[in-house]
């Protein structure tokens, strides 16, 4: 049968409409390569339930590749422009299989693809340069990954880049020059990683810049001028290392997070006209000066945060305040009057407001204010005078010759620092005694009556210590009559240990807190300047895996103007030492197999702080399991580190089953600690005391013919039957192996102290798998949220040889690398190679 005319001009009119909606956008069915190219991303990205309702049959085009904004994508006739997939926070990384440098190579094949988001989705690896491949992308956010290496070159080559967000990874490295280069880039987040260096200058020519974060990062010194950018509206760059000096900002910022920085000085008075300003934190900065009453009547501010700092002046209720205000924070400062009526809860109901810590007109029974003259007194100690430069002088006190304290000039808005000093003058018998109180004497803070002298070095004591979050108290000067009753006159009961420097003593001080104090001899012919250099380096002694450093307090002789005894108050930890714990510990109270790893995590992050987290590093710093402190959360502290002061004194001492190997070249001092540390390992595993070099050298032995049989049972025997049990045995051949490396006889041999604690953070990663793989009925892995965990389940997922022996044809290719590193010495040579196969 003949088809009619007009069911011929009917089917004409069929294709000619569908023809017509295929050009129009997001109507039309995908292009059958972009197709495939999506399920060959959902296979890479392991399937993740976001992407649950992909289905062979699917229609991107036509909506049905979305659910929520969480999984979505967009179409312009039939082509992708828009692919987003953000799974959830704190994902696992992918399996061992994954490639980041495939994933990037298949979304090439989408040449139309405007909008990247693949966040919360366990990608790991360097992000590969290639990505400058993706040409059309405008908006790229993959945060919440496991990104390592630096920010791609690649990057710079999308010139219609208009926002990057690479938030949550593990980013290091510079942040690229190039950077400033993108012409149209509008936001710039690279939030929490772990990138260092200075901000570049080329940030500053940014003129599209709208938004700028780059908080919780490892940034040092000044940011770039940014006063010329019109644009820029948030700038967030909190949790740092950034200053001293306030940044350059144009008049048109809405937010400005500076926390928990090093800035100094005073704010700028252009401050103040910053109109569109909602949010200012300059909170836990060294910041000082008068503090600016104009900020709280600022049109538009609705947060403001200045505690932690050092700001003065005085409040009155003629004070303004705006009507946008939500929070205010201006506790922890040195400001005396009375709160604004403006703050008041009558006044602003449902607006927050700190103003503990100060020296404000206390109310209603408020006792979180210092005494008036205690914020006098301190202000007078920190201030810089007008430009930053600190003027020196000799002073005197009451005839005192000050030949320990160089002090500051004290200007109408500022001095250097101030170092209480105990001072004792001999009698005629030869005896020590207090000389009496003297006029005009600080007294608010103690009951001391000793003159007060000032240090030449400006930066010293007044430092913000970014350990408030851990309850340690700023870094501060004692009297001598505060440690004496602290130690009912240094009681014999009271005594913990001496050596031939001096004697060590439990503290409780006036506010409860236990502390441990050394007293310390003192070399009559060491000058002022060394006891600044090295009361500056023991206060900056403070880290979660260290005893830290509280205080010190100078034992002054009056007659000759010389220290006779210095004390240093440290933290007190009761929960015993390491070998307590493992060793020595009866039953149920050793430490499990996961709680020695995290100690040893914990040992190695306090080395690395002391080698390379002050300038000069610590070294040499005899090292010993039961110089290892438990905290009560099993927290460990290393507590026999190398005090400056008695740097000279410890080289010629040869501690601990190391010390043989202390006589190597300077060149190579940070390898007595790595060796040190072994031992230490050495114990943790095997559980048994290791008093001497011999029994290192038996032990060595005998752990290298455990590792070197692939029979786990012979590991299991070595290690200490408390925890052999409830080890994985990948995870403990891992502790053994760095531990031999740690132990080799030549410096040059032993890794460096990153590689420790690459190694340690991947054994207990391992663990925590095999640990959840035992407790998961259906065998799926146990993540962990916290940092750590995150940082070596994904640096070490790509190495694992295999959890025990259930994933043995998976992981061989990273069982032959791993041994082959664990042989050269060099794990870095290793990671390359298997990134090589694998890309």
């Amino acid at each position: 049968m003949r088809a009619s005319p007009m069911a011929g001009a009917s089917h004409h009119l069929v294709v000619f409409l569908a023809a017509l909606l295929a050009l129009l956008p997001g109507s039309s069915q995908l292009q059958y390569s972009q197709t495939w190219t999506l399920f060959k991303i959902q296979q890479m990205l392991n399937h993740p339930p976001v992407l649950s309702h992909w289905r062979r049959t699917t229609d991107f085009c036509g909506g049905g590749g979305t659910a929520a904004p969480s999984a979505a994508v967009v179409c312009y006739g039939d082509t992708v422009t828009q692919l987003h997939i953000a799974g959830v926070r704190g994902a696992p990384p992918l399996p061992m299989n994954f490639s980041i440098g495939a994933l990037v190579m298949a979304l090439s094949r989408l040449p139309d693809l405007k909008v990247l988001t693949l966040s919360g989705l366990g990608l790991w690896g360097p992000l590969p340069d290639k990505i400058g491949r993706l040409a059309a992308l405008e908006i790229v956010n993959m945060s919440g990954n496991y990104l390592y290496g630096g920010v791609p070159g690649g990057l710079s080559q999308l010139t219609g880049l208009q926002t990057l967000i690479l938030d949550d990874n593990l980013l290091a490295g510079e942040l690229p020059a190039w950077i400033g280069e993108l012409p149209q880039l509008a936001v710039l987040s690279l939030r929490n990683n772990s990138l260092g260096g200075a901000v570049p200058a080329s940030v500053g020519r940014m003129e599209s810049l709208r938004s700028l974060v780059l908080a919780s990062n490892n940034l040092t010194g000044n940011l770039p001028d940014m006063s010329g950018l019109t644009n820029l509206q948030v700038i967030d760059v909190g949790d740092n290392w950034l200053g001293p000096a306030f940044p350059a900002l144009g008049r048109k910022v809405v937010t400005v997070v500076l926390s928990r920085n090093r800035f100094t000085g005073g704010l700028p008075g252009e401050i103040t006209s910053f109109y569109l300003l909602e949010r200012l934190d300059v909170s836990w900065n060294r910041f000082v000066g008068p503090f600016m009453p104009a900020l709280l009547s600022l049109p538009a501010i609705r947060y403001l945060n200045v505690a932690g700092n050092r700001f003065t002046g005085v409040l009155s209720d003629k004070v303004a305040c705006g009507d946008n205000l939500q929070f205010v924070d201006l506790s922890s400062n040195l400001l005396t009057g009375s709160e604004p009526a403006c703050l008041r809860p009558d006044k602003k109901p449902a607006t927050v407001v700190l103003v503990n810590a100060n020296c404000l007109e206390a109310t209603g029974g408020d006792a979180s204010q210092h005494p008036s003259p205690f914020c006098q007194n301190q202000a007078l100690a920190v201030g810089i005078t007008h430009g930053g430069k600190v003027r020196k002088k000799l002073t005197h006190h009451a005839g005192f010759l000050a030949g320990i304290a160089m002090a500051a000039l004290a200007a109408a808005s500022a001095v250097a620092v101030v170092a209480v000093v105990a001072v004792r003058r001999k009698n005629k018998k030869g005896v020590m005694v207090r000389p009496p109180a003297m006029l005009g004497e600080d007294n608010s803070s103690s009951t001391s009556g000793y003159p007060s002298k000032m240090f030449a070095d400006a930066r010293y004591i007044s430092q913000t210590v970014k350990l408030g979050a851990l309850g340690i108290p700023p870094y501060r000067t004692f009297s001598l009559v505060e440690l004496e009753a602290a130690t009912d006159n240094f009681e014999n009961s009271l005594l913990l240990g001496q050596d031939s420097f001096g004697e060590m003593y439990r503290g409780r001080l006036g506010n409860g807190t236990l502390v441990a104090i050394r007293s310390l001899k003192v070399k009559r012919n060491q000058s002022s300047l060394s006891f600044s250099r090295h009361i500056e380096t023991i206060s900056r002694l403070r880290h979660r895996n260290l005893v830290s450093a509280l205080g010190h307090c100078f034992e002054y002789d009056l007659d000759d103007s010389t220290v006779t005894q210095l004390y240093l108050v440290f933290e007190y930890v009761q929960n015993g030492n390491l070998r307590s714990r493992i060793s020595q510990g009866t039953e149920g109270r050793k430490l499990t197999w996961a709680q020695r790893i995290s100690a040893a995590i914990g040992i190695a992050n306090g080395i690395q702080f002391l080698h390379a987290g002050m300038m000069p590093g610590l070294f040499g710093n005899n090292l010993k399991i039961n110089n290892i402190l438990l905290d009560q959360n099993h927290v460990a502290k290393i507590s026999s580190y190398n005090i400056p002061i008695l740097g000279e004194a410890m080289k010629s001492e040869k501690g601990g089953p190391g010390g043989k190997h202390h006589t190597e070249s300077p060149l190579l001092n940070d390898k007595t600690d790595i060796f040190d540390f072994g031992v230490i390992l050495l114990e943790i595993v095997s559980g048994k005391p290791i008093t001497s070099l011999y029994e290192v050298e038996i032990m060595k032995e005998l752990m290298l013919w455990a590792v070197a049989d692939e029979d786990l049972v012979r590991r299991r025997s070595f290690a200490d039957q408390e925890v052999s049990k409830g080890c994985s045995d990948e995870s403990l051949r891992t502790i053994m192996q760095i531990c031999l490396r740690c132990l080799a006889k030549e410096a040059v041999q032993r890794p460096s102290i990153e590689d420790v604690l690459w190694n340690l953070q991947f054994a207990a990663q391992v663990q925590d798998d095999w640990e959840g793989d035992n407790r998961s009925s259906d065998g799926s892995m146990v993540s962990s949220s916290s940092r750590i965990t995150k940082s070596s389940r994904f640096q070490n997922e790509q190495t694992r040889s295999g959890r025990e022996k259930e994933c043995v044809d998976s992981s061989a290719r990273g069982s032959v690398w791993l041994q082959a590193a664990t042989e050269d010495g060099n794990f870095e040579t290793g990671r390359r190679q298997a990134e090589d196969e694998r890309y």
